[in-house]
């Protein structure tokens, strides 16, 4: 074979082998840009639904779009007034509306539910309605015409009977009354540690020890939750065996080390559970604050706030008591109230008081920051509890 037959040979094996690297490298590349594409195609024709909001993002977008007068009028839980009920929510911008024995005695079951939907109705932002409903001497809806079975009973007289287990019974038979009527909160559980039977706040109480008292308001709270009906301790820092403060200014001499020890044990008990909110007393706890009723006692709030770590939020008790309105003018009570460290006030002169508050942020002596904290509290409660729809 001639040297020149064999150069064409091995010339020809090698185009060969070249011809088919390349043909597998074309074949390669192929594939490659046939996925890609169909990645794209895929991509554009599935566009990512946004994100959801957060609670957090949709309760922050809620308090930017209200105005200054809409977010104070959310700090007040009002007494429902004689005349002008649906006006009052309207031109106040009511954070929710508290039932008293007049607003419910003569009510039958509809007329209470088509009255507490109208003001649901008129309101833009949804109210948080509450009803006193410990049971026993305090309790509004026991006093209307068949708008429940039967009076509901005080905690001291289920516990005797059924214990821990009749407390959650009764507060599921509650919530599904409150439910069926609208409203969100009955203002209870009674943290206070009683043990004289002489002592005025003794029979809304568990009228046990603390430790007693402590295992009732956990279970109470924890039912409250479940059952999505708002849980309210009271009365910060604790009543003891004191006075009464609806009649009078109340002194309150014991030493922080005892509150510490016995009548904080209870609270602390609900706040570890979970408890939406806490009133606070109008009475002068000299050992946190000498001078100043517990509900306008900055010293009284920071204590809850900081000691016992509660951050939900944290209400006075009814405005017009004498522990207080004897202490300080109705107007500036709630003003007070709200630099103490209160996020919502119970009152029954919030005409008053609203407009007084709105001209001490425009004068710079309270801050709009402070009111979009408490109004934050306010509106993640309501949200908690599904009054506020979370979407």
């Amino acid at each position: 074979m001639s040297a020149s037959l064999i150069l064409l040979i091995i010339f020809g094996i090698s185009l060969g082998v070249i011809l088919l690297v390349n043909q597998q490298t074309d074949k390669v590349e192929n594939e490659k840009n046939s996925q890609t594409s169909n990645s794209d195609r895929t991509t554009h024709s599935t566009p990512k639904e946004p994100a959801a909001k957060t609670q957090k993002e949709l309760l922050h977008s809620m308090i930017e779009s209200m105005s200054l007068e809409e977010k104070v009028g959310q700090l007040f839980l009002a007494r429902v007034p004689v005349e002008g009920q649906i006006e009052s929510i309207q031109t106040n911008h009511l954070g929710g509306y508290l039932l008293f024995g007049r607003d419910v005695e003569m009510e039958t079951p509809e007329t209470l539910k088509e009255k507490i939907a109208a003001y649901q109705a008129a309101s833009k932002v949804p109210l948080f309605i509450a009803s006193d409903e410990e049971g026993g001497t305090v309790s509004r809806l026991s006093l209307g015409a068949n708008l429940v079975p039967k009076p509901f009973q005080s905690p001291q007289e289920i516990y005797r009977e059924s214990g821990l287990a009749g407390i959650r019974k009764d507060v599921q038979q509650k919530a599904a009354i409150f439910h069926e009527y609208g409203i969100q909160g009955g203002l209870f559980p009674d943290a206070d540690v009683a043990t004289d039977p002489e002592a005025f706040i003794y029979e809304r109480t568990l009228g046990l020890d603390a430790q007693k008292t402590s295992e009732y308001i956990k279970e109470t709270v924890t039912e409250l939750k479940q059952q999505k009906i708002a849980s309210t301790l009271k009365h910060f820092p604790g009543y003891g065996n004191n006075r009464d403060s609806h009649v009078e200014i109340v002194y309150d001499s014991r030493s922080i080390e005892e509150l510490r020890s016995n009548d904080f044990l209870p609270f602390q008990a609900g706040i570890a559970a979970g408890a939406d909110s806490v009133l606070v007393s109008h009475t002068i706890v000299t050992s946190i604050d000498e001078a100043m009723p517990a509900s306008i006692s900055k010293p009284v709030h920071d204590l809850l706030r900081n000691e016992l770590g509660f951050q939900g939020v944290i209400m006075t008790d009814d405005m017009d008591m004498a522990g207080l309105a004897n202490f300080i003018s109705q107007e500036e009570a709630g003003l007070a109230a709200l630099q103490a460290g209160n996020d919502m006030i119970l009152s029954s002169s919030f005409q008053e008081q609203i407009p007084f508050v709105v001209q001490a942020i425009k004068q710079g002596t309270y801050t709009e920051e402070a009111v979009d904290q408490s109004v934050y509290r306010v509106l993640k409660m309501k949200m908690d509890l599904g009054v506020i729809d979370q979407k």
